[in-house]
């Protein structure tokens, strides 16, 4: 049962349709699923009896087990959300991603379309969301990144547009990761922004507490962090909650012009590109690239 002082929804990140079963039995509920190469690659690799690596696999045979993998998931929670991401390095155009995202979102009826928070990125985003297609962009390390996908999707729904803020991989290199997730909140509400925060790369129970508390519309993440909030009683942190955030150093607030063009914002960030090439190379190593 959800709690009731639970202002978030809670997703599981992962590329098991067996998890999605694991937390619905857990919670009693889940409001969504975020996938993404990775998560599909450790699916696919946990799933075969010999290695995949540098097989002869297609990547039209690899779309259509991506495909398959998400369809399970989507019927487990038809009403809540399922991101899927495009392929994506640092080569791929705007236009590239705009036709895999057109071709992924058919696939099931509750799709929000993952995209990296680049400049190719938000050229797609700004066309899909005219085309009423579902986004969820990824890889944000910045405010300023933030800032770029309120204006490339201005006009959106609230809830058709995701941005997912990495926490823990700020944190890697002792930087406040969740000042990052308090920063857009503020900046957003300001703004009375569209635009969904999806707590992302969240590793703690810390991280959940203080993704909760720092005003993320939705958490995403494993199964082992949704375990451990059941074994804690489901406590959802009141006003009083102080996150801990150690001797990572503090990510200040800087004033932004929303109204601004997409484009007149900093929207490389270099945790952006080594986060792409993770995936391209996780992705790429199925198909024998």
């Amino acid at each position: 049962m959800k709690p009731s002082s639970l202002p978030a929804q809670i997703f599981v990140d992962s590329g098991f349709p067996e998890d999605t079963k694991k937390v619905i039995d857990l919670l009693g509920f889940l409001d969504g699923q975020t996938t993404n190469p990775s998560l599909v690659a450790k699916k696919l690799l946990a799933n075969s009896k010999q290695p995949i690596a540098n097989s002869t696999l297609s990547e039209e045979a690899l779309l259509e087990k991506y495909k398959e993998i998400v369809h399970d998931i989507s019927a487990l929670i038809p009403q809540g959300s399922v991101s899927i991401e495009v392929y994506a390095d640092k080569e791929t155009p705007a236009e590239k991603m705009i036709e895999q995202a057109r071709v992924m979102n058919a696939w099931i009826p509750n799709a929000h379309i993952k995209l990296p928070t680049t400049t190719e990125g938000l050229k797609a985003a700004e066309m899909l969301v005219t085309e009423k297609i579902r986004v969820n962009m990824t890889l944000v390390f910045s405010q300023e990144q933030a800032a770029a996908v309120h204006a490339a999707t201005r006009g959106a729904k609230e809830g058709d547009v995701f941005i997912s803020p990495f926490i823990g991989r700020l944190d890697d290199r002792g930087e406040n990761g969740m000042d990052l997730i308090k920063n857009i909140a503020t900046m957003y509400k300001t703004a009375n922004s569209h635009v969904l925060i999806l707590a992302a790369s969240l590793r703690t129970m810390n991280h959940f507490m203080g993704s909760i508390s720092s005003g993320a519309d939705i958490l995403t993440c494993p199964l082992t962090i949704i375990e451990e909030w059941v074994q804690s009683g489901m406590h959802v942190p009141g006003e009083d909650y102080q996150y801990d955030a150690g001797s990572l150093t503090r990510i200040p607030y800087v004033e932004l012009d929303l109204t601004r063009k997409w484009q007149s914002f900093t929207i490389r960030h270099d945790l952006t590109d080594a986060g792409l090439q993770k995936f391209a190379d996780d992705w790429n190593g199925l198909i024998g690239k």
